[in-house]
């Protein structure tokens, strides 16, 4: 998810990190929510969230995005509100890594939505050996993925516009800064805890390092840990979806063919299309090795790319 340029004479754009948000949602206000969220209209998003909640109160999803739209746009009371209700049937941790609802971690709520998510998690799939461990990893994700909103955003004022919003400079900024605290704080937890695993920490929590390696800009780190990513990754201990991109974009950045078809770059009609990868053809054996989707699946579900080259085995 992490595009290394638009075009060629934007380098600073390197530092944005986009991601695509179209997701299909049944339900036509449902869905207008999503769009108008993804435009940047937030305030037509609630409404829209609010009219599908009245037609349907028991539509957690929707309930859940209604949440976020509130936490996004500072309304707090309404975010708890809304996210209460959201989460009455959830025994996942995902609230808790979530970067939409950054705004609430500061409110003293939050430490009751962490503890309740926690133990239902738990009651469904068992006691985590680190729990204490795995709280802490989800807060790094959610504030890793900070200004992800915002972020995007840019690109869509790019892909309208061919040029970067000036908006653009400050949050690029912060977000480097960001990333530089949590990765000294996860070498912290890392030298007290050891390495994450799924068995430790389940496996939204044991992603962490993988997610904040992979933002440095520098490829130092990521060449040092990729190690422990790969024997996790192998071992089923962590997640090789992570393994292949942070692997591909070494290998990327350091001028070198690609191997799984993670990286992906901006071409002259503003259009996002793979890196260059090594033996294309065999790449979805390689793929598969690691128990990826086929490369023409992902691309198109991924950047809406037409992969075409026919794929062999050996």
């Amino acid at each position: 998810m992490y595009y290394q340029k638009l075009v060629k004479k934007k380098p600073m754009i390197q530092k944005i990190k986009f991601i695509c948000l179209f997701v299909a949602i049944s339900g036509f206000s449902q869905s207008k929510g999503d769009q108008y969220k993804n435009e940047g209209d937030l305030e037509k998003a609630i409404i829209a969230y609010k009219s599908a909640f009245n037609e349907n109160k028991s539509d957690a999803k929707n309930v859940y995005n209604l949440a976020s739209a509130y936490a996004l746009t500072y309304q707090i009371d309404s975010a708890y509100h809304y996210l209460n209700i959201s989460l009455k049937n959830d025994s996942s941790l995902w609230a808790l890594a979530d970067n939409d609802l950054l705004p609430l971690t500061s409110d003293k709520r939050w430490s009751a939505i962490q503890k309740q998510q926690l133990e239902k998690f738990q009651q469904k799939n068992g006691q985590l050996k680190e729990p204490g461990y795995a709280i802490q990893l989800l807060k790094l994700i959610q504030k890793d993925q900070a200004l992800d909103y915002q972020l995007d955003m840019a690109k869509r004022y790019f892909m309208k516009n061919g040029k970067i919003p000036h908006w653009y400079y400050p949050i690029a900024q912060q977000k480097k800064e960001i990333g530089a605290a949590n990765f000294s704080k996860i070498e912290a937890l890392i030298a007290q805890y050891g390495w994450p695993k799924y068995s430790s920490v389940g496996k939204l929590a044991a992603d962490a390092p993988l997610i904040i390696i992979n933002h440095l800009e520098t490829e130092e780190m990521r060449i040092k840990y990729l190690p422990k990513i790969k024997d996790a990754c192998l071992q089923k201990e962590g997640s090789c979806m992570e393994y292949a991109k942070i692997q591909d974009r070494i290998l990327v950045n350091t001028g070198k063919l690609q191997i799984y078809g993670m990286q992906f770059r901006y071409n002259n009609e503003r259009k996002l299309e793979p890196f260059p990868i090594k033996d294309p053809e065999y790449v979805d054996q390689k793929r598969k090795a690691i128990g990826l989707v086929p490369i023409k699946q992902y691309l198109k579900r991924k950047i809406n790319y037409d992969w075409t080259i026919q794929q062999k085995t050996k």
